[in-house]
Parts: structure tokens; sequence; C-alpha cells
């Protein structure tokens, strides 16, 4: 019979959590590595998690993973027209109708001025091509769309 302690399985649970983040670590890199135009790609690290930015098309792109945790996030978001526009809520109604209809996991909003296209998921349980799939669905969803956003209702 082997007893184990609470400390062992504590041990166990943080390197399963060190792995997991490594692992998401070079997904994210390899996702945005294959995605970025012109090296464009930069990263920060700080006590907040890790942020990176890349140039997709003719959008920029942040993806951020706050941690290591299973309740830590993964957020991708891209801006996609400045706020305020003309017809504001043409707009808005433009957008909850793709929000329905055209943006798959993704979703359009408002941060700070700014109308962006995001998604944000916990890290529990997070697969490689989740992560693939979040930050390829933001970027080609932003850089489908900014364009035409911005040339139909503008800056006001």
């Amino acid at each position: 019979m082997t007893y184990t302690s609470s400390t062992d399985d504590a041990s166990q649970t943080l390197m399963s959590e060190e792995i997991a983040s490594a692992n998401h670590l070079e997904v994210i890199e390899t996702v945005i590595g294959s995605l970025q135009e012109d090296d464009s790609a930069m990263v920060s690290h700080s006590e907040q998690g890790h942020l990176w930015k890349f140039k997709y098309g003719s959008v920029e792109v942040f993806v951020q993973l706050s941690g290591e945790t299973d309740e830590d996030m993964l957020t991708i978001w891209s801006p996609v027209l400045k706020l305020p526009v003309q017809n504001e809520g043409s707009l808005f109604r433009k957008l909850l109708e793709m929000n329905w209809s055209s943006t798959f996991e993704a979703r359009f909003g408002i941060l700070e001025d700014q109308v962006i296209v995001s998604t944000t998921r916990t890290v529990a349980e997070l697969s490689p091509g989740e992560v693939s799939r979040n930050i390829t669905v933001v970027a080609t969803i932003a850089d489908d769309n900014d364009e035409a956003l911005q040339a139909e209702f503008g800056a006001s």
C-alpha cells in the first residue's frame, strides 16, 4: 500500500499547472508567429501575466494570458473602429446582428471608446486547438470588418 501526503498532491497539481502554462505560452507564440505580419509581434511579461500584440492585415490583435491557474483567463481582442461615429444607433444594431450571426466564439463590444472584437475564456481545460481558433477567429473577424465599418460609419 502506498500513501501520499497532501503535499505530494499539491506539488503534482503545481507541476501540472506549470506544464499547462508552458504549453499555453508555446501555443500562443506559435499561433502568433504564423499569423503576424512583418515580424510585428511584441510581448510583455508582468505580474498581470503575458500580453502579446501583433499586426494581422489592417488590425492590431492583443492576446493576454493572465496567469497559470485554471481560474486565470485567456483574452483576445482587436480594435476595429474608434468612437464616436456617425449614426451610432445603426452601428450598434449592426454589431448586435453580427454577434448573433457571424462572430463564432468572438463578439463585438466597446472598450475605451473603441469597437473591438474579443473573446475570453478561462485556462481550465484549454486545448491548443482552442487557443489557435480563438486567436484566429478574433484576428480574422476584425480584419474582415474594420475597413467596411470605418467606411460605413466613420468618425463623427
